[in-house]
């Protein structure tokens, strides 16, 4: 007989249930396992949808010898379900109440032994990643496919019905610098110059809003030249839309409701209270402006209590107008010097000169290292003053805003995983808004975007930017939000300036002159000039939204073919060097490296 040519597949191994007994079926899949139970042989035979077990009796099913199976061969069965005898039934299987009689089998496809177990977990990442189609087979990561399909097909069918346009914009375009480098491609047509891959499609969508498409949606593919991390690639998918004659409150809503049909879709769980928080208020509670609320150990402002302590630490910090700030820590009262100097490590390393820590033990006793210069009241006011109680310890920085923060959040969030504070069984969401719109880079001396140019200033604070007053641009505020789901900025968005005036303002206030904006921007610049709405957007990771569902803390993980941290394809070895032949069509030639 011959299978995929003249018999075709019936069904998927994984579907297969009682309903189906006394069915003939063909199943096509990979061998996961074989077992030779002497007269009788089972293989249990996998494809995408699951496991189902296949018995075979060698001497009945001819077209191919069951002994000739092998992990990982592609074959083709035919045969009956029937129902497993009683006490024989598998619950730990999906399939586990019946099994498929073979009556023929067929070897489609041979394989060699691969380097590693399907379903092993403990294998080295990079071999992983060198072999990826064969670590895309493991179900755990079929699984994290199919989520990541069902959250795009969901996003789709949500947006459509809202009213959005699916609208797709190019890839080959041109440079127009949003904070990190871009992806550069040289023109064979038009030598010495250069696409870049995008970043985002935000020119380009706001462009689509000038042209009265009133609600754009893509799943864009975006690529930014930088550092990586776990949670970070080279290249990503962003769930990206612009909606025209809105405000920021009808983009918080239309999100609230994608969220809750996305989680109800796909984990079939409803999401309650969606918090909302402004930046300063986040900084100055957690120290961070994507802050995990599942816990708590706010950080406190000390510096009325410490004030005119004798500490020089403490004194010179809040004479210099800088932050003394701490937090409590459960039960720290049983820290080791050993744990204490394990903290004290990771607060130097997030930046902070040193970390401050006062010990309640259960008994009464209070110790600190700077017992000299305080009571041991005055230290057990120092606990209570950080949301402290007998037996915590409070942990103390004091530092610059910026420093302190850092630190005091880095620490929380270690701590947070380190004590088992955070209660991972469900999913917080966060607003945070009314961000800088400004951010100040002492190294340039000039004031930089802290989204990117195209973020209009709360309407109080338009104004200052149009008097050019650079005293007070720390003081305007952006009509920018993120979304923050378990310490995760999952969305981000603002509304965008729409008036000439307005966008000259933000281009003169980060020091780019005419010939600059001109020659950047001239043609999004002119394109103001012809009636634009009143517009703002908002762009999903998606992949850092399927981590989340997915449960997992590295973002590779639900890319079918990712990178690595230095930004290479264990795969296929990219990127790779080119023919010279192709570099000279170019017209590019490559500096000599210094031997050195």
């Amino acid at each position: 007989m011959k299978f995929v040519s003249e018999v075709s597949r019936t069904h998927y191994c994984g579907n297969l249930n009682l309903t189906h007994a006394g069915k003939d079926v063909v199943l096509m899949g990979w061998v996961d396992t074989r077992r030779d139970h002497g007269g009788l042989v089972f293989v249990d035979l996998r494809d995408r949808e699951g496991i189902v077990q296949v018995v075979l009796n060698p001497a009945s099913t001819g077209t191919a010898s069951s002994k000739d199976f092998r992990g990982e061969f592609v074959v083709a069965i035919r045969g009956k379900v029937n129902k497993r005898p009683d006490g024989m039934t598998n619950k730990k299987m999906k399939t586990g109440e019946i099994e498929v009689v073979a009556e023929t089998c067929e070897i489609l496809s041979k394989a060699e032994t691969p380097p590693f177990g399907i379903t092993d977990t403990d294998v080295n990442e990079n071999l992983r990643l060198q072999y990826r189609y064969l670590d895309l087979r493991s179900p755990r990561l079929q699984n994290f496919m199919r989520v990541r399909h069902d959250v795009m097909q969901t996003v789709r069918e949500f947006l459509a019905k809202e009213g959005f346009w699916e609208i797709e914009t190019p890839i080959l375009y041109k440079s127009t610098p949003e904070g990190a480098r871009d992806y550069l491609v040289p023109s064979r047509v038009h030598p010495g110059s250069f696409y870049a891959l995008p970043q985002s499609p935000q020119t380009l969508k706001q462009l689509l809003m000038v042209s009265g498409m009133d609600k754009y949606f893509q799943i864009a593919r975006c690529f930014r030249d930088e550092d990586l991390r776990a949670d970070r690639q080279p290249e990503f998918s962003q769930i990206d839309c612009e909606m025209s004659f809105i405000n920021q409150e009808d983009v918080m809503q239309v999100n609230e409701r994608l969220v809750r049909h996305v989680w109800k879709k796909v984990k079939g769980i409803e999401i309650e209270k969606i918090h909302r928080m402004t930046f300063d208020e986040a900084m100055d509670r957690f120290g961070n402006d994507k802050p995990d609320i599942r816990f708590g150990l706010e950080l406190k402002n000390l510096a009325d209590k410490v004030k005119g302590s004798g500490f020089k630490v403490f004194d010179d910090t809040i004479a210099n107008g800088h932050a003394v700030k701490g937090f409590a820590c459960p039960e720290g009262g049983e820290f080791s010097r050993g744990q204490l100097d394990k903290l004290t490590e990771i607060a130097k390393k997030a930046g902070a000169k040193g970390l401050v820590w006062i010990k309640s033990e259960a008994g009464g006793k209070v110790s600190s290292p700077i017992s000299k210069f305080f009571s041991e009241e005055k230290l057990m006011d120092l606990v209570v003053a950080c949301g402290g109680k007998k037996g915590d310890c409070a942990l103390i920085v004091a530092d610059e805003y910026e420093v302190t923060s850092k630190a005091l959040s880095t620490l929380r969030l270690h701590l947070g995983e380190e004590l088992k504070l955070i209660d991972k069984s469900k999913d917080v969401f966060l607003w945070v808004y009314d961000f800088p719109l400004f951010e100040y880079d002492p190294e340039a001396k000039r004031w930089m975007a802290r989204h990117h140019p195209f973020t209009m200033a709360k309407y109080e604070h338009i104004d200052i930017m149009l008097a050019g007053d650079t005293k007070r641009y720390g003081e305007v505020k952006a009509q920018a939000y993120d979304l923050v789901c378990n310490g995760y900025e999952v969305l981000g968005g603002s509304i965008r300036i729409y008036r000439q005036d307005v966008q000259a303002a933000m281009f003169a206030a980060l020091g780019l002159s005419e010939e600059e904006v001109k020659h950047r921007f001239g043609f999004f610049i002119n394109a103001l000039k012809f009636g634009t709405p009143p517009h703002g957007g908002f762009a999903w990771g998606l992949d850092r939204l399927v981590m989340i569902l997915c449960q997992t803390d590295a973002i590779r993980e639900v890319i079918a073919f990712p990178k690595t941290l230095k930004a290479s394809d264990m795969m296929s070895e990219a990127p790779t060097t080119v023919d010279r032949a192709q570099l000279l069509e170019l017209g590019i030639r490559l500096a000599q490296k210094d031997k050195e």
